[in-house]
């Protein structure tokens, strides 16, 4: 009830300017031990219950933040007071870029809905690295990584391979972003024979290493089952460890606000509550197709409790918000957990 109150007065700001108040205000609590312990207290729920393996890593709970949030890797030591048991970084790309133009972020209250086109706006992987270097222990890392936009995606393996063997000793593991609408032709590389050609970069570096880190492959929810089907083969017999479904989708479909204003907004990729039908659907059939083989990470569209409850339902092993954290507030992810012990 609180949140709601202040969300409106949030919500006067523009989006992308409440993004940095909140990450400042976020690193402000982290600075002040007291107020670090307070917000720890308020919203950690941890129980033996609550905690799940996924290819091989033992997570605290199944909530995490997804990736887009903290581009940086600047913010993930703050949001873990928030409850969460694991914080996806990124996307991540080899050199810093500034992303698109704004504005690129949109609200659209009324659909519990957000459009954004950054761009994969980041500092570039040298300077994730130094970040991550101040991890703390008792926090899951996945760093999900992409390819420049100047990177013609024919040279994208290289891009791709090299964000990977900068962040190994860094992160716990990793996603391949090759679905994101807001670069140029970025979900070209959902091609059997790019997506491939990457993975293939990627999974013989990591046979280099002297440990193995999981490799999980996000996609988008605009692609057919036909090609969902070919991406699932391919990436089975790759050896890839898992999918995280979704991603955000170039579809306007399930919005109520008239389409002169979606047409205003532009371009970008659809989150939020339109998007839930969708990501429980290929969350569904991923399970079904591959008799709950492939582990999968499930975003898209958890806005409520429910929603994340129907979510691991549907056969997801883990969960991410990010959305759903910024119409319900930082509670969400304790009532997703509370649910989550009465239930399972």
């Amino acid at each position: 009830m609180l949140y709601r109150f202040l969300r409106r007065l949030l919500f006067v700001f523009p989006p992308e300017a409440m993004h940095g108040f909140v990450a400042g205000l976020m690193r402000f609590v982290d600075c002040i031990p007291p107020l670090r312990t307070l917000v720890r207290k308020m919203f950690i729920v941890k129980y033996p219950a609550l905690e799940r393996e996924f290819c091989g890593m033992k997570f605290s709970n199944p909530v995490g933040l997804a990736a887009g949030f903290d581009k940086n890797a600047n913010l993930y030591k703050a949001f873990s007071t928030l409850g969460f048991s694991f914080i996806e970084i990124g996307t991540v790309t080899p050199k810093e870029q500034p992303g698109n133009p704004k504005p690129r972020l949109f609200r659209i209250v009324h659909d519990g809905a957000m459009i954004n086109r950054m761009g994969f706006n980041n500092r570039g992987v040298d300077a994730v690295v130094e970040n991550l270097k101040r991890k703390r222990p008792d926090i899951i890392i996945g760093g999900n990584i992409g390819k420049n936009t100047a990177t013609a995606n024919d040279d994208a393996p290289a891009d791709y391979l090299e964000c990977f063997r900068k962040l190994y000793p860094y992160v716990d593991y990793f996603t391949v972003n090759v679905s994101c609408p807001n670069v140029a032709n970025l979900s070209e590389l959902q091609n059997i024979s790019s997506l491939t050609g990457i993975l293939t970069a990627v999974l013989e570096e990591r046979n280099r290493q002297e440990h193995r880190k999981p490799v999980l492959v996000k996609i988008s929810p605009d692609i057919s089952f036909e090609h969902l089907d070919e991406i699932l083969e391919t990436v089975e017999k790759m050896g890839v460890d898992g999918i995280v479904a979704i991603n955000t989708t170039i579809s306007r479909h399930n919005l109520s606000i008239d389409s002169k204003q979606v047409e205003h907004i532009g371009k970008g990729g659809l989150s939020g509550k339109p998007l839930t039908w969708r990501a429980l659907e290929i969350v569904n059939y991923i399970r079904q197709r591959t008799n709950g083989r492939l582990p999968v990470m499930g975003v898209g569209g958890i806005m409520t409790v429910e929603d994340a409850i129907n979510m691991l339902n549907a056969g997801a092993k883990l969960v991410q918000v990010y959305t759903g954290l910024i119409y319900e507030g930082p509670s969400l992810v304790k009532k997703i957990n509370k649910a989550i012990l009465k239930i399972f």
